[in-house]
């Protein structure tokens, strides 16, 4: 497999996983109350949960790095695509906090400030341009 059509089916398993970590938010911002706690606990709950993306980036970076020298790519791709997967489930997980915290009494502000950050964060897991460069 070349190098473009590894880099198209990274980038559309990157929509994906964007499309499921936003998706169930969309799904359950207007589901009613089922519970009240207090949302700033909530949001905070949320928050914490960027920290482990930043864990998770270095291994991805490593990984895109690793495919400069062109030997062995179907085993590079397939850590990159490892390492991409991992980070992406990562940067989800504010969004997916902020899917089930909204019938918990999350508000809509910080939910949607939530997905934003987990958007932003899974820009970083995109594959760059310059991958198709030998």
């Amino acid at each position: 497999m070349d190098r473009l059509l590894w880099r198209r089916r990274l980038n559309l398993r990157w929509s994906l996983l964007l499309l499921a970590g936003v998706l169930p938010w969309l799904v359950l911002a207007n589901v009613p109350e089922v519970a009240q706690w207090p949302p700033m606990t909530l949001f905070v709950i949320g928050l914490c949960g960027l920290v482990p993306t930043l864990k998770v980036f270095p291994a991805y970076k490593r990984a895109l790095w690793a495919l400069n020298p062109p030997r062995d790519e179907q085993r590079r791709w397939a850590a990159l695509a490892r390492a991409q997967r991992n980070g992406m489930l990562w940067a989800s997980l504010p969004a997916w906090v902020a899917a089930l915290a909204s019938p918990l009494g999350l508000e809509g502000v910080a939910g949607l400030l939530l997905v934003t950050g987990s958007v932003l964060f899974s820009l970083v897991y995109r594959v760059p341009r310059q991958v198709l460069l030998p």
